[in-house]
């Protein structure tokens, strides 16, 4: 996503200038958007136009409208997002309080502005408009001697890294300059990695070459993590992936990626820490009750004693038309993050995102047991409704 301008109040109101390049800004878009806001964009209205003779006749104008915003509507097939509401800035071609649908499209302008930019509605906003938060893909493209360290957008390769070291060929009697350069070679690539790659963000990162230079590197970087003790490789092991590259050159990785195998393990590896977070919190449900709790006052009631370890969260309650309910989840999360919890949003056109709203779309891992919450109503039915 493209960010053209920026205003922001000491209050925190403003507007933000943006232009959505792929499938995954609209999402992004239409989770920013809320009733009440302001939207300024382009659009196409009909206008019946008389002529001096007194006959009438209609054409489509190119217009500026503003209005405010009363209802939204995502087009996941056709990636538009179509917004209703009341203009609010005089027009010549439509009325003051006048009704109109704008819709927002891949590669158009507009501008959003808000009375109040919360921090969820801020952190969706640098996730969409900074490409290495969005990429939770990451790949080393290594031949002996050459690699690049990259991040894997939806819409771009962003190299991060071009790592070039000359390698001793290997001699029938003479070896040890060979495994010099090629430890060498292993370590500056092991430094990039953790100099580029930002594990909370990134989900999986390919390891591809020709021939075993992969396997011979996995094996260093694995055992290089436990002997100096690296904990963030070692937590981080089961997100590497190994595959096949004709090359080190960056256009290896087109054919990287067009490998319908390792589609399958990708999507699997990439979606596994949110699996694997809901997966724990069932766990804890059955075989701890009283660790583990669903429903926006039980999860209320734990985090006002600080007892929340994590917090599984849909991003469909952001996108709920009252605002009182769309500050008190905000609330929640800002004081999870500041109470040393981990929040995990979960996204609702994922799988483990449908299972989440199916348990109120809030949930949480506590870090000790609170039976007296066992005593407090069930919620379910009602914020579900």
């Amino acid at each position: 996503m493209k960010l053209l301008s920026k205003y922001m109040t000491k209050e925190c109101s403003g507007r933000v200038v943006l232009i959505p390049d792929d499938n995954e800004d609209m999402w992004h878009i239409y989770n920013l958007i809320q009733e009440g806001d302001n939207l300024k964009a382009t659009t196409f209205r009909k206008v019946t136009i008389e002529s001096a003779t007194g006959t009438t006749g209609s054409n489509r104008v190119r217009t500026t409208l503003t209005i405010c915003i009363e209802s939204v509507e995502y087009d996941t097939q056709g990636s538009v997002i179509r917004v209703k509401g009341k203009n609010i800035v005089e027009n010549q071609y439509v009325k003051m309080g006048q009704y109109h649908t704008l819709d927002i499209e891949l590669n158009r302008k507009f501008t959003l502005s808000k009375a109040y930019w919360d921090s969820i509605a801020l952190d969706r906003l640098e996730l969409a408009c900074d490409p290495t938060q969005s990429a939770d893909l990451g790949a080393v493209i290594m031949q002996p001697g050459l690699a690049h360290i990259c991040l894997v957008t939806p819409s771009m390769t962003l190299i991060r890294a071009k790592i070039d070291v000359n390698i001793p060929r290997k001699r029938k009697s003479f070896c040890a300059q060979h495994e010099k350069g090629l430890q060498k070679f292993f370590e500056a690539i092991s430094q990039g990695l953790l100099r580029h790659m930002n594990f909370e963000i990134v989900k999986c990162i390919l390891l591809a070459s020709p021939g075993f230079v992969k396997d011979q590197f996995f094996e260093y970087m694995c055992q290089m993590a436990v002997k100096n003790d690296i904990k963030v490789l070692l937590e981080n092991k089961n997100k590497f992936v190994l595959c096949h590259s004709s090359s080190g050159f960056k256009h290896s990785l087109k054919e990287v990626l067009s490998d319908p195998l390792l589609q399958s393990r990708l999507a699997d590896t990439k979606a596994a820490s949110e699996v694997k977070t809901l997966q724990t919190f069932y766990t804890t449900l059955q075989n701890e009750p009283s660790k583990a709790f669903y429903g926006i006052k039980h999860v209320e009631k734990a985090n006002e004693c600080q007892a929340i370890e994590t917090l599984l969260i849909s991003d469909k309650l952001f996108r709920c038309s009252n605002i009182a309910d769309r500050k008190r989840f905000v609330l929640l999360v800002d004081s999870v993050k500041d109470n040393g919890g981990e929040v995990r949003l979960f996204s609702s056109l994922h799988i483990s995102g449908e299972q989440l709203d199916q348990l109120t779309g809030v949930a949480a891992i506590l870090r000790f047991p609170m039976q007296e919450l066992d005593d407090e109503p069930d919620d379910s039915s009602s914020d579900e409704d």
